[in-house]
């Protein structure tokens, strides 16, 4: 079953039980969904799109939290923090800091990593394995950290 499959499902259920925050946000993520099949001109998305879709998503309300954290605006923190909880039922298991610093560590073996200026290389590498999988900042700390 897709993401967009499981979308739908559970906007239905959130509708029957009359979930508002919940319909919500599903309603949001799958018009994101669907303004990006259309800006890529086709009539649905790949699971790797839509992984991608969600991902974006989940990282707008985290970037948003944090801004909200730093303005003091906790009336608005505690709806974002249920939309990222909503949000995450479909996104892929995250990985744990030592399955991270794995993938990392085989990622600069592979592509013969020696220093700080390799890390373009060894990030365009790491990406796609962890995608959705792990945040990008978190990636970019450890891959860093692994160089210097």
């Amino acid at each position: 079953m897709t993401i967009t499959d499981r979308l739908t499902q559970d906007m239905k259920t959130a509708m029957k039980a009359r979930d508002k925050e919940r319909l919500s946000t599903i309603r949001m993520v799958k018009a994101s969904m669907q303004n990006e099949a259309i800006k890529l001109g086709k009539d649905s998305l790949s699971e790797e799109e839509e992984l991608t879709v969600l991902s974006r998503e989940v990282k707008q309300r985290n970037d948003s939290l944090h801004e909200f954290k730093e303005a003091g605006r906790e009336d608005l923190v505690e709806g974002l923090e249920r939309e990222i909880e909503i949000l995450q039922v479909y996104m892929p298991k995250q990985l744990t800091d030592e399955e991270l610093k794995q993938v990392v560590d085989e990622t600069i073996q592979e592509v013969g990593a020696t220093s700080k200026s390799d890390m373009g290389k060894v990030m365009s590498a790491v990406m796609p394995k962890v995608k959705g999988k792990a945040d990008g900042t978190k990636v970019n700390k450890l891959v860093l950290q692994q160089l210097s």
